[in-house]
């Protein structure tokens, strides 16, 4: 009785240390030709994008192991010499199984731990809806008239139902790391909105909140608020944001002192070839209107101060001009939410802003009509 009583409790505790183990256990398991020797590279992305080399394994018959500690679930990927392709895992405490082909890496079996299994999961329903949709764009490339209309539509109503699907996992799977890297990537693809995205993140758990995904979540999302409150301050109707710069000389101008009774502010740059374009007609329809109240402000996107002061030189600019010299950094272009160039801002003797990224005659005719 005792005897039973003490495997019982052994058993138990065993049971307990399993439940919260302190580390990974990789066992990998290469089927096909591999020979003893072939080295198994265990890597990560990096803050600035780029693969960085984790941990080297050896195969022995086709098997290798990898072995660390997990303080928070981490997106990897699996590279083995001389093979191509790769395999994605998360690598979190515990023990890991990985099965695969030598020739088809990107199909390998994980399992064995939570977010492994939930990342195995929705990778089988992606696949799914993946293959309909490259079955639609085989049948499209030999499709004419009404039948290739219908499969457009087919296609669009499929790529619907996948957004709804991986939003619908997200929502379902708040512990998962693959819903914090596919909320990242509907972040950055623009695909939900501001609201919906903040709601699905207060529901994720504290884990995959500071994982490193979790964290660029909030970066996003933060990033998302400001690109939306400078697109309210620069929207037609709104009064423009004031800013200031340092012209070819070094003096600093704000567009509050360089205003007329009508300002074109031109967001350019001497490397943009439609911004060079454009500059012949807008440099005309300053020489007619400048005299009638009409003032330009170039804000440029140059990467160098050279080549800023060459393209004033060259186009014949003779209006007022700033730069940070700070490409698509710039804190100006941020303020106006500029994206692109050219992009220009046409505001009214109030400093309201009236019209956006009007060109060519169009340019002239609200000029004309704003001094009238």
């Amino acid at each position: 009785m005792k005897n039973s009583i003490v495997i019982l409790l052994t058993g138990i505790l065993m049971f307990s240390c399993n439940t919260n183990p302190e580390g990974f256990t990789l066992n990998g398991k290469l089927r096909g030709e591999i020979p003893d020797g072939t080295k198994v590279f265990l890597k990560k992305i990096s803050e600035n994008n780029q693969p960085i080399e984790v941990d080297t394994a050896i195969t022995t018959n086709g098997d290798f192991k990898f072995t660390g500690k997990a303080d928070i679930p981490e997106l990897h990927y699996l590279f083995v010499e001389q093979l191509p392709g790769y395999t994605a895992v998360i690598l979190e405490n515990g023990d890991i199984q990985f099965n695969a082909e030598r020739d088809s890496m990107g199909f390998a079996e994980i399992s064995g731990t939570f977010q492994n299994d939930a990342f195995a999961d929705y990778m089988e329903q992606s696949r799914e809806i993946s293959m309909q949709a490259q079955s639609i764009q085989q049948d499209m490339q030999a499709a004419t008239g009404e039948a290739a209309l219908a499969l457009q539509d087919e296609f669009k109503e499929l790529q619907e139902e996948y957004k709804n699907f991986e939003l619908d996992y997200v929502k379902a799977n708040p512990k998962a790391l693959i819903s914090a890297l596919v909320l990242d990537r509907a972040i950055a693809t623009k695909a939900v909105s501001l609201s919906e995205i903040e709601g699905i993140y207060d529901t994720m758990s504290e884990e995959i909140k500071n994982s490193p995904s979790g964290k660029k979540i909030l970066e996003g999302i933060e990033k998302l608020k400001k690109s939306e409150e400078a697109e309210k301050n620069s929207s037609i109707g709104a009064v423009a944001p004031d800013f200031s710069g340092p012209n070819p000389e070094g003096e600093v101008i704000a567009l509050k002192d360089v205003m007329g009774k009508v300002t074109l502010i031109d967001f350019w740059a001497g490397w943009c070839r439609p911004c060079r374009a454009e500059n012949p007609n807008i440099v005309a329809v300053y020489n007619k209107y400048h005299d009638k109240g009409l003032n330009v402000l170039g804000v440029s996107l140059d990467r160098t101060d050279e080549a800023w002061k060459k393209a004033i030189e060259e186009d014949g600019l003779e209006w007022n001009h700033i730069s940070n010299i700070a490409y698509f950094d710039d804190q100006i272009a941020k303020l106006y939410n500029v994206v692109a160039i050219p992009a220009a801002f046409l505001l009214d003797e109030n400093g309201v802003i009236v019209a956006k990224n009007l060109r060519g005659p169009a340019l002239e005719e609200k000029v004309a009509e704003l001094l009238n």
